[in-house]
């Protein structure tokens, strides 16, 4: 599927909440329909389930059981299970375009989803949305519902976040885009108060962000956010990344998925006020362990003083590519 509503409607079918044992049908048409006509006396003992049909406990049996071939594998989400039951107990509130109201987590991993379309309007509940490991390139704000508190964009393409901040979900509070295209310096303007009031976590983590001071200059304003992840950036090569980060948030607790203590942040204290010690390079030190297929070297020491043996010399050129 190329866009998200296309990969729902996938996912739909692959729960089956409109089949055995989910669904109306011929194992509880009787049940079902009784539920929609008036009741013209009160409700007293069940009425004895005609045959051919089944029982809701039955049926969710049938959706529990492990050795059941309706039941789903052990990885599946809670919503998943939620879902298939309450499409036994109650199928008429995923009829049609009601499935969308029970949705409040959509996750799709790895299903070739190249397109965050405006079909994503019609989940109007939808807290968390999980679109990792696919092909999106761009996300237009404006097709995000207005509930969201969780975007999470990892291993995709994004590489401008302009589309995503014109009009962000306003109550969003964790954004994952680690391993994505962004480069600096020209994103970090886009990671403001202004975008984010109310976000909490940000993950950034293997991009190709460079500038550490425009970068800390923005995260500044966020003034809600406790959990930060920049590893795999090249600015985390600068050697006082660490510390700068640090003592210039002074709220963050979690960076790069270690707890800041006391001691640490005291140890870093006034670091922020020397961005002197920021600089635009860093050291890498490569050590190589073994290196197979050249000529011995002590072949060469048997040559004696003054030989008039041909001297053959070798040149090899190391390249590294970051």
């Amino acid at each position: 599927p190329g866009s998200v509503s296309a990969a729902f409607q996938e996912y739909l079918q692959h729960l089956g909440l409109q089949d055995f044992p989910c669904g109306l049908g011929s194992w509880n048409k009787s049940r079902l329909n009784a539920r929609r006509r008036p009741r013209a006396e009160p409700a007293g003992l069940e009425e004895a389930v005609p045959p051919g049909e089944e029982t809701p406990e039955v049926l969710l049996e049938l959706l529990r059981d492990q050795h059941s071939p309706w039941a789903l594998p052990p990885d599946c989400s809670p919503q998943d299970r939620l879902l298939r039951e309450v499409a036994v107990l109650a199928p008429e509130l995923l009829h049609g375009s009601r499935v969308f109201q029970a949705v409040k987590s959509l996750r799709i991993l790895d299903k070739g989803v190249e397109e965050v379309d405006e079909g994503l309007l019609q989940f109007q509940q939808l807290e968390e949305l999980v679109l990792s490991a696919n092909h999106i390139s761009r996300v237009t704000s404006a097709h995000l519902p207005r509930t969201l508190k969780v975007l999470e964009l990892c291993c995709n393409a994004v590489g401008d976040l302009q589309d995503l901040c014109a009009r962000p979900p306003p109550e969003l509070q964790h954004l994952g885009l680690g391993y994505n295209r962004l480069c600096g310096p020209s994103q970090e303007k886009h990671l403001t108060m202004d975008f984010w009031p109310n976000l909490v976590s940000l993950d950034l983590s293997f991009n190709s962000l460079t500038d550490l001071l425009g970068l800390v200059s923005q995260l500044s304003t966020l003034q809600n956010l406790r959990i930060l992840v920049l590893q795999g950036n090249p600015l985390a090569l600068v050697p006082t990344y660490r510390g700068f980060l640090v003592d210039s948030l002074p709220k963050l607790s979690i960076l790069d998925d270690i707890h800041i203590w006391p001691d640490e942040r005291q140890q870093f204290h006034g670091l922020a006020r020397q961005p002197d010690l920021i600089r635009s390079e860093a050291r890498v030190v490569v050590s190589i362990g073994e290196m197979k297929g050249l000529p011995d070297p002590e072949a060469f020491q048997q040559l004696e003083v003054n030989s008039e043996g041909p001297v053959i010399t070798y040149s090899y050129c190391v390249t590294y590519e970051f």
